[in-house]
């Protein structure tokens, strides 16, 4: 009977499992506006709780503004030690501010699980049923539906009614 090798490293879900208190996950997604514009959404969340830790819209989304949006979501040298994310290219300077990237594989995005669902929900509960007009009043709308699905959330996972 051959002998099977050991894995050279730890498994996906092993890795999850050890690091979800330094983890974060981030992700963009695009919301147009009335007028056919574009407007970028960031979306940072933590893994040990799976809360929203930092929402950001912008219309034109580049490496500097990403690495500011950290700056401003993580205060005090509070930085988490890695950052779960796809191949976007707005995320590539991030590892300056002492953030180790894991990435995802290309087309996989059930490996970003947590913040595809959040967005999915965002999509389906807030942003189908409301007329994005600017950057400001899509903020606005965001900053309501986090502050109203944050309690919400909470109740439901210490009931344990949340799967």
């Amino acid at each position: 009977m051959v002998r099977r090798r050991p894995l050279p490293s730890q498994t996906w879900r092993t890795f999850l499992a050890n690091h979800a208190q330094q983890l974060i996950a981030g992700d963009f997604f695009v919301v147009p506006t009335v007028t056919c514009r574009l407007l970028f959404v960031l979306v940072l969340l933590a893994h040990d709780r799976r809360r929203v830790v930092h929402v950001a819209v912008t219309e034109h989304r580049t490496a500097a503004w990403t690495v500011q949006q950290f700056r401003d979501a993580f205060p005090w040298d509070e930085v988490p030690r890695y950052l779960l994310r796809d191949r976007d290219h707005a995320f590539d300077h991030v590892n300056t501010i002492g953030i180790q990237e894991v990435l995802t594989a290309p087309g996989s995005p059930w490996q970003n699980a947590y913040v595809e669902r959040f967005i999915g929900s965002v999509r389906r509960e807030c942003l189908d049923h409301v007329i994005v007009l600017t950057a400001a009043g899509l903020r606005r709308v965001l900053k309501e539906y986090v502050a109203y699905e944050l309690p919400c959330t909470h109740t439901l996972r210490n009931t344990g009614l949340a799967r």
